[in-house]
């Protein structure tokens, strides 16, 4: 029996996950053996829009090691994949699509539109699917999941049901972050923030002389006929929002305007009456110390007006145009025209004090990069009082443990601080809202906050649900920690009564060498399909896995995937080279061999010792998800423990005596099968491959469903 020359694992990879498939091994019902307990991953569910990035390839090949890992130690393993029906993002991909040909989706209408986008799902929505088979993902395929299938669909509106009748869906006007691309409003997490340079201009509003406030919806009066005694000057970036300004705020502690307080302003270009507040939420160190308030276009705003009383008034639209409630020359003005013509009159009439350049943050639009805006708006809400306090539990009673422990401080900051949930979009694509005469659609993160049991069977009580429900891990990325885990957990308590996961493993974000997050649109992405077609998936993987050392970035190296490349080759090599050993005899590798001590040499103990020893670490290692250490322990071992010492031992001792000779060919065999059985969740391909070709006593169909070493 004799292994190529090389290792190619172009051609070995297509042909080994064939296998796996066909094996029926990937479906936890059709593992063999006795297995009583289960451990189970419910795969984050990546966009029908998406394509395999370096996050999905790092977090893939955790999730993988792990369920291989248990799968071999003889648990019942269940991996769940699926897809999020993505409802903001497909819906823009599909009207591109239109776009090109002239037309809009309106063109359309909602029902024939979301029929183009199903179309658009059945022909690409699971190209990422099939992009995770080839880096090696044991998923069991024939659960595959997506959120918007019949039963999910169910499970989404038996879950709004429930909280509906309980009290805690409302609808309200609020403040809300709005997409005039999208048409749909946002939640907090659903923004980017890109920075960008601009303007903080400094506005001088006239004080009234001798004049207390009077209410802000009194009467207009032209500007000329006050008498002003002097000027309060704000800061701000954007001029546009004046039209709709209902008070100047200071801090209570800012002494410097003590006596303004309780005066009243007069709004420039609009001429009306502004009461001079003090408010706790006003930043003394910005600008002057003095702000605008504009509670229909302003969160911080927004909460200071119901503090003080202060009525809104819309000035900008859903289109991000000047709206009627704005004096004459503005109205239907986009945003920045409306901008530009502000600060010119103000320059005219002498209140433009100064202007200085400004770097700030500017809110984004998550899937189409559209500035956002903030508008008052009717929305659904859910409140999050109740929820809010059971997820925090469930973390501070450790139900559900944080890897590693410091992304508690995330999670239980924004709970603490948490407002009502805003669960509905102004969008065609998604989970409509089960009510009479409602258009609107759910916050894609609605129905996938139900995705460990949802997925599952539930509403109903599926035989699944009871098997693999509460699940063991979830393996994500930091930033939907608040977007996403926590909405799990609080679901999972609400339906299940049950955490949904006893583990959350925060993986590390993958970033260039230079330390810069990874764009494809700049440049500086890595397709993790081109490495694995450069140097085999299992390098790609040992390449990733040996970066994860428990920081919270990743300087990505592409010099590691190429050491994993080599690393595969020697695991090869070695093979090649004990084959050839027992070449000549009919020796078969027992699973359980049990040595005399007497018999054996001091390498042949070393050995022996040293494999031991790595098979507690790497078990010890894999219980607390620290990847990168097991990947280097392993290769530590396999290299020099057994390649660079043992094998050359073996060379000498094996032209000794008959006895020694056999005794050496066996630990050599013993040792190798048990480093392969060690090192397939890390490069599953090269070591199965291998194991289909070794003389092994009492063999399994697949190395996949050995037994772990003990």
């Amino acid at each position: 029996m004799e292994l190529s020359k090389a290792y190619e694992p172009q051609k070995v990879e297509g042909r080994i996950y064939t296998l796996w498939e066909k094996s029926g091994f990937l479906n936890p019902d059709k593992l063999p053996g006795k297995r009583k307990k289960t451990y189970t991953i419910v795969i984050p569910p990546p966009n029908i829009t998406g394509f395999l990035h370096m996050g999905h390839a790092l977090n893939a090949t955790c999730q993988d090691i792990l369920i291989r890992w248990r799968r071999m130690q003889g648990y019942k393993t269940l991996w769940l994949p699926g897809t999020d029906h993505a409802g903001i993002a497909t819906q823009n991909v599909v009207e591109k699509e239109l776009k090109k040909e002239g037309k809009t989706r309106f063109d359309l209408g909602r029902e024939e539109f979301i029929k183009r986008v199903w179309q658009w799902k059945e022909k690409y929505g699971d190209i990422i699917l099939d992009q995770l088979k080839k880096m090696g993902c044991s998923c069991d395929w024939s659960r595959t999941r997506f959120t918007m299938d019949k039963d999910y669909v169910r499970a989404v509106e038996a879950a709004f049901q429930h909280y509906y009748d309980k009290g805690w869906i409302y609808k309200g006007k609020r403040v809300v972050n709005w997409c005039p691309r999208c048409q749909t409003s946002l939640s907090d997490l659903e923004i980017e923030y890109k920075e960008e340079k601009g303007n903080l201009w400094y506005i001088k509003y006239p004080v009234v002389k001798n004049s207390k406030s009077q209410a802000p919806n009194s009467k207009q009066i032209p500007y000329s006929k006050f008498q002003i005694s002097n000027f309060i000057t704000v800061a701000t970036t954007r001029p546009e929002t004046i039209l709709g300004d209902r008070a100047v705020a200071v801090n209570p502690k800012d002494k410097r305007y003590k006596n303004l307080v309780g005066k009243t302003a007069v709004l420039p270009l609009v001429d009306r009456k502004l009461p001079i507040i003090a408010d706790r939420l006003v930043d003394p160190e910005f600008g002057t110390g003095a702000v605008k308030i504009t509670p229909a276009h302003d969160l911080n705003d927004y909460q200071i007006s119901l503090r003080h009383g202060l009525p809104m008034i819309q000035v900008i639209d859903e289109q991000g145009k000047i709206t009627k409630e704005a004096p004459l020359p503005y109205q239907g003005m986009r945003v920045f025209e409306a901008r530009q013509k502000i600060v010119e009159d103000l320059k005219k009439l002498g209140l433009l004090e100064k202007t200085e350049e400004y770097l700030h943050q500017i809110p984004k639009c998550y899937r189409c990069g559209t500035t956002l805006e903030l508008i008052p708006s009717e929305q659904w809400f859910l409140k999050m009082g109740e929820l809010a306090k059971t997820a925090i539990e469930m973390v501070k009673s450790e139900k559900v443990r944080f890897q590693p422990k410091r992304w508690e401080k995330v999670y239980f900051d924004w709970l603490k601080n948490i407002q009502d949930w805003c669960i509905s979009r102004q969008i065609w694509w998604g989970h409509k809202i089960p009510l009479k005469g409602v258009d609107d659609v759910l916050d894609t993160w609605f129905s996938s906050a139900l995705w460990p049991f949802a997925t599952l069977g539930w509403p109903k009580q599926t035989k699944d649900l009871k098997a693999f429900y509460p699940t063991d891990v979830l393996s994500t990325a930091r930033d939907i920690i608040n977007l996403w885990v926590t909405r799990m957990i609080f679901s999972g308590m609400e339906f299940m009564k049950k955490p949904p996961f006893k583990n959350v493993y925060i993986h590390a974000t993958v970033l260039t060498k230079e330390g810069k997050r990874m764009s494809k649109s700049l440049g500086t992405g890595l397709d993790p399909l081109i490495l694995c077609d450069k140097y085999g998936a299992d390098a790609t993987r040992f390449g990733i896995a040996w970066q994860i050392m428990g920081g919270q970035d990743i300087k990505f190296v592409e010099d590691n995937i190429v050491m994993g490349r080599k690393f595969c080759n020697k695991v090869w090599n070695a093979t090649r080279f004990v084959l050839l050993q027992i070449s000549n005899s009919k020796l078969q590798i027992p699973n359980k061999f049990q040595f005399t001590n007497s018999k054996l040499t001091v390498a042949d103990k070393r050995i022996l010792k040293a494999l031991d020893k790595t098979i507690k670490a790497v078990n010890k290692d894999l219980e607390g998800f620290r990847f990168g250490q097991a990947s280097r322990r392993l290769y530590g071992f396999f290299w020099h423990d057994f390649c660079d010492i043992y094998v050359e031992k073996s060379k000498i001792q094996s032209s000794k005596s008959k006895t020694e000779k056999e005794n050496t060919q066996k630990i050599l065999l013993y040792v190798l099968l048990n480093s392969l059985k060690l090192l397939h969740p890390f490069i599953p391909f090269v070591t199965e491959e291998i194991y289909q070709q070794l003389p092994i006593k009492n063999k399994k169909k697949c190395l996949m469903v050995e037994e772990w070493p003990k």
